[in-house]
């Protein structure tokens, strides 16, 4: 039987990058030098691992007023199994795009009811940058902000209520 796949060559990811992407090098070294209190030089590369800067913007954007939660609805259904066995994922709802200096960010949130959800969605993007900024040290090209649902108060709360007084 012969073979009908396309031979047209596939799109790669780095023509639809957000971020810097430098061509990558293999006899090229990147180094950094810092003096610190003792007066030494030391010489080397830092990596920060996506991972890393993901739950950096997990946190600084569950910090925000009005967020209740990260992701989708598939991924919270995952995140209340992993709170049950007691393990929690911080970069739950977060996508990073991380280039040579500079990073970006797909967010998805739960805003609580009755919260402007663009001032929400604002100053989840600004907190996000920031953290970024400060702690990891990278210039933020986006932060992209998706209101998935909306948390109304009192709505899942009575669901709560049933189930803890059935395994009581």
């Amino acid at each position: 039987m012969a073979d009908t796949t396309p031979t047209t060559p596939a799109t790669t990811a780095a023509s639809t990058s957000r971020v810097d992407k430098a061509p990558v090098s293999t006899t090229a070294a990147t180094t950094s030098s810092s003096t610190g209190s003792t007066g030494v030089t030391a010489v080397g590369k830092t990596v920060i691992a996506d991972s890393v800067i993901s739950k950096v913007a997990g946190i600084a954007a569950r910090e925000v007023p009005g967020v209740h939660a990260l992701g989708g609805g598939a991924a919270r259904a995952f995140g209340a199994l992993r709170d049950v066995i007691g393990t929690q994922d911080l970069s739950q709802g977060v996508r990073v795009e991380v280039g040579e200096t500079q990073v970006a960010a797909d967010v998805t949130i739960v805003v609580e009811y009755p919260q402007p959800m663009n001032r929400i969605a604002e100053d989840v993007r600004a907190s996000v940058a920031r953290a970024i900024e400060q702690l990891v040290g990278m210039e933020v090209a986006e932060v992209n902000v998706a209101i998935n649902d909306v948390f109304i108060p009192g709505e899942d709360d009575d669901a709560d209520e049933n189930a803890e007084s059935r395994v009581r």
